[in-house]
């Protein structure tokens, strides 16, 4: 038996375990189909049935009590604050078993292929920073013995992912056997960028807010891939979404989303209710963010010999030059990082 036909048995056999605790209306299944995986190790399912359909998650098993679950744990703060997620179905965590609403295929992404003016795609912005303002206002008091609350984007981790790009997007994916000098320029420059972000006010963040991480169903925005969420600064969030490597948002709604969050966040005072330098401290996480992200594109490429991710390297290395372009403090990071990828 191939592993994939065994992997399908799993899956309907877990469902109909679902079935016995009667935690969805009685069906019959008619069919499962599996669906092209994101870019974690996480496994998806849609299970078919003649009553509706549902999509199962395969993830790691949990052999202890849920309370550990890390998509358990944020899918409830989220949830219990009006934020719209998957509705969870049934969950055996031993067995890594999640199953799920079934939201369909279309992503923001997805969506934004098909608008026809920058209006259309301005009002599709605004309704996915409507759902993260809600993130970014939940007190994470509340939830202080959750893991979530207990991590962040320190300079520690910061680091660590500036780290990761630097081998599997620099060393593995270009090839490049960088100078110790040059080595040294890029790691002081992406220092300096996170200790400045390191002492700032910190919100829970979604830690992957993109336009492949929200799924529309009847014209509504439901957030998924939320599992990873820690506390951070509200740009990191903010950047993920509107300086996203997936997609090229209009430069002038760029301009207008980030007021418009600012507008409606909570957190201006923590910014000296300056709007001037919550921008600076956006373009610092944009630096670290979209190279950190071009860092996950070459891992996955070189790790995975998965060329999905490759078209998006190239846009987002420019738009990281562009933003480091602002900011002559950081000028020896960008030209280093340019010729490096010119060079290649």
């Amino acid at each position: 038996m191939k592993p994939e036909q065994a992997e399908q048995f799993f899956v309907e056999s877990l469902f109909k375990k679902t079935l016995g605790k009667s935690k969805i209306p009685n069906c019959a299944l008619t069919e499962v189909e599996k669906l092209t995986g994101d870019a974690s190790t996480r496994r998806y399912y849609r299970v078919e049935t003649n009553h509706d359909d549902y999509v199962v998650c395969l993830t790691d098993p949990i052999l202890n009590d849920s309370s550990t679950s890390p998509f358990i744990q944020v899918h409830k703060a989220l949830a219990d604050n009006f934020v719209r997620v998957p509705i969870i179905h049934d969950s055996i965590l031993e067995k890594g078993y999640l199953l799920e609403e079934d939201l369909g295929d279309i992503t923001l992404l997805h969506r934004l292929a098909e608008v026809e003016t920058v209006d259309d795609e301005l009002e599709l912005y605004k309704q996915s920073v409507d759902e993260l303002l809600k993130i970014h206002a939940i007190d994470p008091k509340k939830y202080s013995q959750e893991i979530f609350t207990k991590l962040a984007f320190d300079e520690e981790k910061l680091m660590s992912e500036v780290l990761f790009s630097i081998k599997f997007f620099i060393k593995r994916f270009l090839g490049k056997d960088i100078t110790l000098n040059d080595e040294a320029t890029i790691v002081s420059g992406f220092l300096d960028i996170c200790r400045n972000i390191e002492g700032q006010h910190r919100v829970l963040t979604h830690r992957d807010y993109h336009s492949r991480n929200i799924m529309i169903k009847n014209n509504e925005q439901i957030v998924i891939d939320f599992q990873d969420a820690r506390m951070g600064i509200p740009q990191y969030d903010l950047v993920s979404l509107v300086e996203d490597c997936y997609y090229e948002l209009d430069r002038n709604n760029v301009e207008i989303i980030k007021r418009y969050y600012w507008d409606n966040c909570k957190c201006r005072e923590n910014f000296e209710n300056n709007y001037k330098r919550f921008l600076y401290f956006y373009d610092l996480m944009a630096m670290q963010r979209i190279f950190k992200a071009i860092g996950s594109f070459g891992f996955i490429y070189a790790g995975r010999e998965d060329v999905r991710y490759v078209k998006y390297i190239g846009y987002g290395i420019e738009k990281l030059r562009t933003i480091l372009l602002k900011h002559k403090e950081y000028s020896e990071l960008r030209k280093t990082l340019s010729r490096i990828y010119y060079a290649n």
